[in-house]
């Protein structure tokens, strides 16, 4: 990513990946499917919020001594600039952190944008992924996002210590 695409607010570098996105994946469609573009798309997507994850693990490991929730949780500012994302943290330790987005603007640009079909997958797919390159070892759960219709996104993070997490579907990996 260079110096100038860093510096742009990240719900602004996902309204630019969107378009670039969305022109690819209406020439996919007619060639592979819809299923199947979406699941390249997927894939794509997901190789990049690991990669990012990791970039941005090193980097607090590196100034901060870990990369652990809470710095994770400190990070959070950057997902929400721009009152980009609403959120109302209910836990938040070392090990675990649980808060739920009661209002995003990503889903709701994504909609302006006529790309709502793959709106999941452009941002909500990103963030297990994410976590799987910033903390390997956490588990993420989540059962529900605002872009799929929910009235919020119930986002879980635990690390193993903190031992297992109450409902939801794990989407980390195996």
């Amino acid at each position: 990513m260079t110096q100038t695409t860093a510096a742009l607010p990240i719900i602004e570098r996902r309204r630019i990946e969107a378009e670039f996105a969305k022109a690819l994946y209406d020439q996919l469609v007619p060639e592979i499917g819809r299923d199947r573009a979406r699941a390249v798309l997927a894939r794509a997507v997901e190789t990049m919020a690991r990669a990012a994850g990791a970039a941005m693990a090193a980097e607090d490991r590196a100034t901060l001594g870990t990369a652990d929730l809470s710095t994770f949780r400190d990070r959070l500012a950057l997902w929400t600039a721009n009152d980009a994302l609403a959120l109302e943290v209910v836990e938040s330790t070392p090990d675990r952190l649980a808060f739920n987005v009661t209002r995003c603007r990503y889903a709701e640009t994504y909609r302006a944008m006529g790309v709502q079909e793959i709106g999941d997958v452009l941002s909500c797919n990103r963030d297990g992924e994410f976590m799987c390159g910033y903390r390997p070892d956490a588990r993420f759960t989540r059962t529900q996002t605002i872009m799929q219709g929910a009235s919020h996104c119930d986002f879980r993070y635990s690390l193993p210590e903190s031992g297992p997490l109450n409902g939801g579907t794990t989407e980390t990996p195996e």
